[in-house]
């Protein structure tokens, strides 16, 4: 198997770890194998491909965007590191307001898999870090929301104190006032 998939503390967002082939020239691994993530009920059919450059301290989200446009998400590093968080948004879930956050580098070569139904941001804890991330939905700027990244009914313990943000992103609202249309069904057989 080219991925092991962990389940985080909210089961539905995966930390995936791919099988890393390095020897003295370098590396090769797999960031995504249909029949891998199908096995594991993970949304595919990934449609665009984004790409972020980020300098120390910057803090991009929380980010979503709502149905009908709504994006699975799956996030890796390829320079740098960075604290990537996702957050539950889906209303009645058992996990909602809730958020996992994880350690993703070029290092480590760790990628998260954010579904629909979470906002999504993070942190950069290197000098400069390039993210690349797949999404399920093409960008819909109608569609397009946010959360305040410091919002105290998450409680997200950032790892950095004064970040660099943008004036959208400093002017998000907390979840209790996000324009969202996320609700949770229990999975079948539950």
């Amino acid at each position: 198997m080219p991925f092991t998939f962990e389940k985080l503390q909210i089961p539905d967002v995966r930390l995936i770890k791919p099988q890393v082939h390095g020897d003295d020239r370098g590396f090769f691994l797999e960031t995504y194998k249909r029949s891998a993530f199908a096995a594991e009920g993970l949304a595919d059919g990934f449609v665009q491909i984004n790409h972020s450059r980020s300098a120390a301290g910057v803090l991009r989200g929380l980010h979503y965007q709502k149905l009908p446009r709504a994006q699975a998400k799956l996030v890796m590093v390829s320079s740098g590191a960075i604290f990537d968080v996702a957050v539950d948004i889906r209303v009645g879930s058992p996990t909602y307001g809730a958020w996992v956050g994880e350690t993703l580098s070029s290092r480590n070569h760790y990628m998260l898999y954010v579904p629909p139904g979470f906002a999504h941001g993070f942190c950069v804890l290197s000098e400069s870090a390039d993210v690349i991330y797949q999404v399920t939905d093409e960008y819909s700027p109608d569609h397009d929301r946010g959360i305040l990244w410091n919002d105290p009914e998450i409680g997200i313990v950032w790892p950095i104190r004064e970040p660099v943000l943008s004036a959208k992103d400093a002017d998000q609202p907390r979840i209790r006032d996000a324009d969202n249309n996320f609700v949770y069904t229990q999975p079948q057989g539950q």
